[in-house]
């Protein structure tokens, strides 16, 4: 049973606005003062150009974090979603898609700010929320008309609107003999077997299902179809034969670490050496094979 299917059988009176702020522990009076504020900033991509940060002001960050643990944490997004999800990451992501004869890579435009306030109003209602009380959960964590990349409720709330989009990814994969998985606004299926008829099926079907959704897909420059000849790569690491970062960025870490440890300017910083060994420690750690016992 799905999440929302789970929901829509439950009994009883729908939860007010009395009970959200009980949740919150705050008073009604401080839940209808909260103003919705942001500051807008950008980052540098990793492929390049510019992304808006809509950073939430103190008292609206506070608030979020709230209901991302008191209403937000428990409930349950669809298990091919490895991103934003407590015990998955990257490598987890990765690991589905290992030693496969053709790795598919498709990415949604605009994942945050395209996830309609609409639908996250309508996804409270499904999980209780009076009229009233969703809308109030809406405006706290929407602006203007989609979730706000920055605020520390949109990838939880993105992944749990978004369970019919990754139920019928996932029954598209199985239908066609594949593996699907999504990372935020990532998506990667991999064949067992390299059949292009299916392969080229595939991403027919995937851009009708994610318009259906509300979305509109990367154009082809973000299209990725990787063979086993090639180096297939999945939210950035190396699946062609196990899991691990590409070869060219390990060994710029060892010259990294080299020129370190003789005391000699390198281009990372110790600060941001520390940050890539706790990334390789992770891969290591989560892409060992497991002992049976």
């Amino acid at each position: 049973m799905g999440l929302l299917d789970f929901f829509k059988k439950q009994k009883g009176p729908q939860l007010g606005l009395p009970e959200l702020a009980r949740r919150l522990g705050i008073s009604e009076a401080e839940l209808a003062a909260i103003e919705v504020r942001y500051h807008e900033f950008t980052i540098a991509k990793r492929g390049g150009g510019r992304r808006t940060i809509l950073a939430p002001d103190a008292p609206l960050k506070q608030v979020q974090r709230r209901i991302l643990r008191r209403l937000l944490a428990l409930l349950l997004s669809h298990p091919a979603v490895n991103g934003f999800e407590r015990g998955k990451s990257i490598v987890t992501n990765a690991l589905y898609h290992t030693g496969k004869p053709v790795v598919v890579h498709l990415d949604i435009r605009d994942f945050f700010t395209s996830t309609a306030a609409k639908r996250v109003e309508s996804f409270f209602r499904r999980i209780g929320w009076d009229r009233l009380a969703a809308r109030r959960l809406t405006e706290l964590c929407t602006y203007q008309g989609g979730l706000p990349q920055g605020a520390p409720t949109s990838p939880r709330l993105a992944n749990l609107v978004n369970y019919r989009l990754d139920t019928r990814l996932d029954h598209l994969a199985v239908k066609l003999g594949a593996m699907y998985t999504r990372y935020a606004d990532d998506l990667t299926f991999s064949f067992d077997q390299d059949r292009g008829g299916r392969v080229r099926a595939l991403i027919r079907a995937v851009g009708r299902i994610v318009d259906g959704e509300g979305y509109r897909l990367h154009t082809r420059r973000k299209l990725s179809i990787r063979r086993r000849h090639q180096q297939q790569r999945v939210t950035g690491l190396v699946v062609n034969e196990g899991v691990n970062l590409p070869r060219e960025t390990r060994r710029r870490l060892r010259a990294v670490e080299h020129r370190l440890a003789q005391g000699l300017k390198a281009t990372l910083t110790e600060d941001q050496m520390r940050g890539w060994r706790a990334l390789l420690a992770m891969v290591r750690r989560q892409a060992a094979p497991r002992q049976t016992p």
